[in-house]
């Protein structure tokens, strides 16, 4: 609270600007027309005016509001998704005294030209063009005078707002303090243009070599470092068109129109498909302006400031989660949405798995081709809400990350068909995930898990029966014969074990054996398939000498 006693002129003016054009909204809040388990906003378009009223900070928070619909409806999503801050840009003498302190040379001794009119103008930054001593065309992307000062300002209101909100029901179950974090996280990381430059290198470098695309058809632009800073970015000029607006090359024989639009779609599908689920580092913002085609028929991605990570266990579950949409299987979906949830209330299985099954219902008569995949994930989404599931921040800019891909190559290619876009990588993700790079260290490096499991299991479970038969239970069971059931399990557990190195023989020579065919890997699919036979008569023996065949 003492954050929002240090800023009484700006929550003047916040009131004033909720008052001015959420009447309505507010005249019910106070008149205590509220559901307590439901967040109170106003409606989108209410919500849009009141950040736009707010200035460049409140703007660029409800940018980044727009990248979790796993916190807001699709309506808000959508309507925030396209916030611009309508600010004018900084007097060229401003921007010029900010940019000669971040230099180490002069400005007339680094650069030829400096255009003096910005051609783009944000909340925090404006972009201006430049020619460099060696003749080499650049973007200058400098930082507003003063925005850090009023970032700081209004993120100690934000944090304040979000204690009072954590009190609430709402606040609790999304705890609404962690989000506010977050926001403030990337509003503080937007003044470090450091960060974004980061971001570019390692996006260039994770797409500069690639198995499922051609990499020099995709370009992110070149970061010059000598000239960048925390609130001065130095990137390749690129020379283009948005490429919703493009005027497509006429230069490339033999192909026509659409063979151009259907590779390039083929080409960002690709890309995307590579950073979600094999580098786990994604470009979350590709809206159609920062999709570019360049004049050599190349495509470019821009704007690297806004980063999504996954760690393996997400990427796994996400594909999983691809193929549950494909088959429209509402239960699979229950199962993975629960695997993606943070710690939390318990969870209501079936009745989860029947929302799955009622938002699934309508799609069971529609072309899978025609799909909107983007959709159904905002749905899921939604499902997720409505069960009070808290599902980790970047689920949010997953699935925005889908819907603006989606909706760009739609707009560029009508005739996309995305089950075949989709299809092929997840076969290929898929194999990925369950052989790795290198298949045959993968198989030996299972093959040493199976023998540790198979030399601790039966002292483990020894251990544990030990325990059992020596100590008091807190109901005081007493079970007879214990040494027998233990003996028993000890022997079960040996043949399972048995088992598992048998099974994983016979799959090790299955690998080997579809490999190259060279005398020594035959000497080694032999062996294998040897010991496997070996060691399997041996089980089926023991297992009739024992007499216990049920």
């Amino acid at each position: 609270m003492f954050s929002l006693t240090q800023t009484s002129t700006r929550q003047r003016e916040i009131l004033e600007v909720v008052f001015r054009n959420g009447w309505d909204y507010m005249r019910g809040l106070l008149s205590g027309n509220k559901n307590n388990d439901e967040p109170q906003l106003p409606p989108p378009a209410v919500l849009r005016n009141i950040l736009i009223n707010l200035g460049p900070v409140y703007v660029k928070l409800g940018q980044l509001l727009s990248t979790r619909p796993d916190l807001l409806p699709g309506a808000y999503v959508e309507v925030l998704t396209d916030l611009q801050a309508n600010v004018p840009a900084v007097a060229w003498s401003e921007i010029e005294s900010l940019l000669q302190q971040e230099l180490a040379k002069p400005i007339s001794e680094t650069f030829t030209t400096i255009n003096p009119q910005a051609i783009a103008a944000g909340s925090i930054g404006q972009v201006h063009r430049a020619t460099l001593k060696n003749g080499q065309e650049v973007a200058l992307k400098v930082q507003r005078p003063g925005i850090d000062q009023i970032v700081a300002q209004d993120i100690a209101i934000i944090r304040g707002l979000a204690e009072l909100v954590s009190l609430t029901e709402f606040g609790k179950t999304y705890d609404i303090v962690a989000i506010a974090d977050e926001f403030v996280t990337a509003l503080e990381a937007e003044l470090d243009f450091t960060q974004e430059a980061n971001y570019t290198d390692k996006l260039r470098s994770n797409l500069s070599n690639s198995r499922w695309f051609d990499s020099h058809q995709l370009v992110i632009p070149k970061i010059y470092w000598d000239l960048t800073s925390q609130k001065l970015l130095t990137i390749e000029w690129l020379e283009g068109a948005p490429l919703l607006s493009a005027q497509l090359s006429q230069t490339q024989e033999g192909k026509d129109t659409q063979t151009q639009r259907r590779e390039i779609t083929t080409l960002l599908f690709r890309a995307f498909f590579q950073q979600v689920y094999i580098d786990g580092f994604f470009h979350a913002d590709p809206h159609p302006g920062n999709i570019f085609y360049l004049r050599d028929g190349r495509v470019a991605l821009l704007d690297c400031g806004m980063i999504g990570r996954l760690d393996p266990r997400s990427q796994q579950i996400l594909t999983e989660m691809l193929l549950a949409i494909v088959d429209l299987d509402g239960k699979r979906c229950a199962q993975l949405t629960l695997q993606l949830s943070e710690a939390g209330e318990s969870v209501n299985l079936s009745g989860l798995e029947n929302d799955y099954d009622r938002m699934l219902r309508k799609y069971y008569n529609r072309s899978l081709s025609k799909i909107n995949f983007s959709e159904v994930f905002y749905e899921i989404l939604q499902v997720s809400r409505n069960n009070k599931i808290r599902l980790p921040g970047n689920m949010g800019l997953y699935a925005k990350t889908l819907a603006n891909l989606e909706g760009v190559t739609r707009g560029f290619y009508p005739d996309i068909n995305l089950l075949d876009q989709i299809k092929p990588l997840i076969t290929e993700v898929f194999r990925r995930q369950l052989l790795g790079d290198d298949p045959l260290q993968t198989l030996l490096r299972t093959i040493l898990d199976l023998k540790s499991l198979s030399l601790r299991s039966p002292s483990q479970i020894e251990l544990f029966l030990n325990r059992v038969s020596s100590e008091t239970l807190k109901w005081n069971i007493t079970v007879p014969e214990l040494d027998k059931l233990r003996y028993s399990i000890d022997d079960s557990a040996n043949r399972l074990s048995f088992s598992i190195v048998v099974g994983s023989l016979i799959i090790g020579a299955a690998i080997v054996a579809s490999g190259s065919q060279t005398p020594q890997m035959l000497v080694v699919t032999n062996i294998l398939f040897a010991a496997a036979s070996f060691l399997g008569l041996w089980l089926i023996v023991s297992i009739l000498r024992s007499g216990r065949l049920r």
